[in-house]
């Protein structure tokens, strides 16, 4: 496992600090490992209470009365499991469970009574908390933290020390789930939260970390800091990611080098698992956002953040997407990959492109185990000029990238995998990393928009080739000149060799 000391660390000063605030992060990204190592760091100084609004279900959620019932029973059962709770609060608690009219009101004053009595200052962790998003008792529940917050700040109140709550949604936008309009929208029930800045992704120091007690537990011997850096490139630190992909190589097993991060990834990007499972429900069952990430993904289109559009902030949530700067980006590599397969075979994008389903059908473009992607730009030449010969059409940079990654994706799928180089992505040009068996192809692709146009590019793809060491390239030009020159061209910049298919 991953040391993530350094986060404890971090949140526990939070905690002495009095603050309340929310975790709210992507599903599986390590939030309840967090939760579960905190409560036990603070065990020793705090009364702890920690609960996971999953154990309650929806139908806890219905009245107010309900609620503080099945609350004060989930509070009662951690006694069997550690928690230490007065008998003065106990039998308050079961007397509240009793009532046929019990409020939240009454609830929170059992709750700060024992706040006053207790000899240790107590911190409220809940998980899940964004279980009941559309209930209007959990903004009420919010409301009456929110308000001892207050109290505690402005009489001296003895409340919690801290409140943490943990979710994929952030709880001060979770009004907008219930209810429409503004004054719901800016009066949020959670606007005492500090800002929670730890970041709880997976640097390639902390993955290297954890690859070197694997190694020593072992008896394995490679080059870690690689590894974990290629692990980072696909996962962008993703917990549940960078996890999975080492058990794959484990387990397969792959070999501990790029090239069995590389295999392993390709294994990813094609299993089912609950967490592709509620990513591609969530793109499946939304045509707003299928049409947003399509823009980014083969259009090149340039999304600015904004942190009022509710898509953009769901789709941050849930995690296919992230925040560069003012720039909205894919999260990282493996959601990528898996994204782009998602569209390309969806009913709605399959074009006339063949697709080589038949091992033997993709075994001719590969020779001695290596991927002949000269050859794989000549055929896919042929077949464009089969298929489109007669036809006088003009498209976008975006149809001609959707034609060649369904042809490329059918020929490699199965052995290799493919992403677009981010710094690359725009309306005029994409570079197209392709991983095959270890080796990597940079393929740049374009529609041909003059001499002076094209040499930019072939600068362009040079200088991202000096960064990759590689000394060979390609550039894929779709050219609607009527004189054009199709077929395959070889250009040299330097040392380096890039070869251009013009179709």
């Amino acid at each position: 496992m991953v040391d993530v000391g350094g986060r404890i660390a971090h949140i526990v000063s939070m905690v002495h600090a009095g603050k309340y605030f929310v975790i709210h992060k992507p599903r599986q990204y390590g939030k309840t490992t967090v939760l579960s190592v905190l409560r036990k760091t603070l065990e020793s100084e705090y009364t702890v209470i920690y609960m996971d609004f999953q154990a309650l279900g929806h139908a806890s959620f219905e009245t107010e009365h309900v609620f503080v019932r099945a609350f004060s029973r989930l509070l009662l059962r951690k006694i069997g499991y550690g928690l230490s709770v007065p008998e003065s609060v106990q039998e308050k608690l079961t007397a509240c469970i009793g009532l046929n009219d019990s409020q939240l009101i009454d609830l929170f004053d059992i709750i700060y009574y024992w706040c006053s009595i207790s000899d240790k200052k107590i911190v409220l962790i809940i998980d899940e908390i964004d279980s009941a998003t559309n209930s209007q008792i959990l903004l009420d529940f919010l409301s009456q933290l929110r308000e001892g917050y207050i109290s505690r700040e402005t009489e001296g109140r003895a409340v919690f020390q801290s409140v943490i709550l943990a979710g994929v949604i952030d709880i001060k936008n979770i009004q907008r789930k219930i209810r429409d309009d503004a004054d719901h929208r800016i009066n949020s029930p959670w606007n005492i939260a500090s800002e929670f800045t730890v970041s709880m992704r997976f640097k390639p120091h902390e993955i290297a970390s954890m690859l070197e007690e694997y190694a020593n537990d072992h008896h394995k011997h490679f080059d870690r800091a690689r590894v974990s850096q290629e692990i980072s490139n696909f996962t962008n630190g993703y917990p549940f990611l960078v996890s999975r992909l080492c058990q794959i190589i484990d387990e397969y097993p792959f070999s501990w080098d790029i090239v069995g991060v590389s295999a392993a990834a390709g294994v990813l990007v094609k299993e089912n698992n609950t967490l592709f499972d509620s990513i591609m429900a969530k793109v499946h069952g939304n045509a707003t956002l299928r049409n947003l990430l399509q823009k980014i993904l083969f259009a090149g289109t340039y999304i600015a953040y904004n942190p009022d559009d509710i898509y953009l902030t769901d789709a941050i949530n849930y995690g296919f997407i992230q925040r560069s700067q003012d720039q909205i980006l894919i999260a990282n590599r493996i959601f990528e990959t898996r994204l782009y397969r998602y569209f390309l075979y969806s009913l709605e994008t399959r074009q006339e492109i063949p697709v080589f389903s038949d091992e033997a059908d993709k075994m001719q473009f590969v020779r001695n185990g290596r991927l002949q992607m000269e050859y794989v730009l000549s055929r896919y030449i042929e077949i464009y000029d089969d298929l489109y010969h007669d036809k006088n059409e003009m498209f976008s940079e975006e149809e001609g990238r959707r034609r060649f990654l369904l042809f490329i994706n059918g020929i490699i799928n199965g052995k290799g995998n493919f992403y677009i180089e981010a710094q690359t992505r725009n309306r005029e040009r994409m570079d197209l990393v392709v991983d095959y068996a270890g080796e990597r192809f940079i393929i740049e692709l374009k529609i041909w928009r003059g001499n002076s146009y094209n040499e930019r590019g072939e600068k362009q793809i040079a200088g991202y080739l000096d960064y990759f060491h590689i000394k060979k390239g390609y550039m894929l030009s779709y050219n609607f000149n009527k004189n054009k020159k199709k077929g395959i061209r070889r250009i040299t910049i330097g040392d380096m060799l890039i070869i251009e298919a013009i179709v």
